[in-house]
């Protein structure tokens, strides 16, 4: 099964680039370097290039030519803007992911892959996704969930959008602070909530 990079979404080049895009570029020209496509010449000219780069046209003239066929196992789907969900749709998952927070907690966070399909049972816990710098493999994430006398904490970032259609009997659903994406992916809500509460609310990334 071949681990080629997916092409990149095009951001316009004179968008300034933050230090995360750089990391990317920097740890494609590492692997590239590792697995022989370039000499330690070039790849230490390229990555003193990535350092300096301001734009995203300064850091796509250093990876135009890695991109396709890369076998380093790692995909990067696209150079992660501030504003800009990372959608990677290849090998994405077809099966609901099954999470619990029982008498406990559950938290999904940092650099995770949200499945198109996820169910989650929160009794007496609490359970968190933070999808601030997930991965999504699909423009919509639909998210069942049951909780009873507990909490679930829905964080996106700026560009997602979330709706809401959850149910609530003696407890509450909210979802604030989010502002409408046109175009941007979608975290659905659904399911009953009983003596407990859901709390979807938008924060800058980290």
């Amino acid at each position: 099964m071949s681990n080629a990079y997916p092409e990149p979404r095009r951001f316009p080049g004179h968008m300034r680039a933050a230090d995360a895009d750089r990391a990317i570029v920097t740890d494609l020209l590492s692997a590239a370097y590792a697995e022989g496509r370039l000499t330690r010449e070039e790849h230490d000219s390229r990555l003193a290039q990535a350092m300096e780069a301001k734009t995203f046209d300064d850091l796509r003239g250093l990876t135009d030519d890695l991109v396709p066929g890369s076998n380093t196992g790692r995909t990067i789907g696209a150079f992660s803007s501030a504003g800009a969900p990372h959608i990677d749709r290849s090998g994405a998952e077809t099966e609901a992911e099954t999470t619990f927070a029982i008498f406990g907690g559950m938290e999904r966070a940092g650099s995770w892959r949200a499945r198109r399909n996820i169910s989650n049972l929160t009794a007496f816990g609490g359970s968190s996704f933070d999808f601030r710098d997930a991965v999504f493999t699909s423009d919509e994430v639909t998210i069942n969930i049951f909780c009873a006398f507990g909490g679930v904490d829905v964080v996106v970032p700026e560009g997602v959008n979330v709706r809401n259609e959850t149910v609530a009997i003696f407890g509450g659903s909210d979802v604030k602070n989010i502002t409408p994406a046109p175009g941007g992916p979608t975290v659905i809500l659904k399911g009953l909530v009983l003596f407990g509460g859901i709390d979807a609310k938008g924060k800058r990334r980290h």
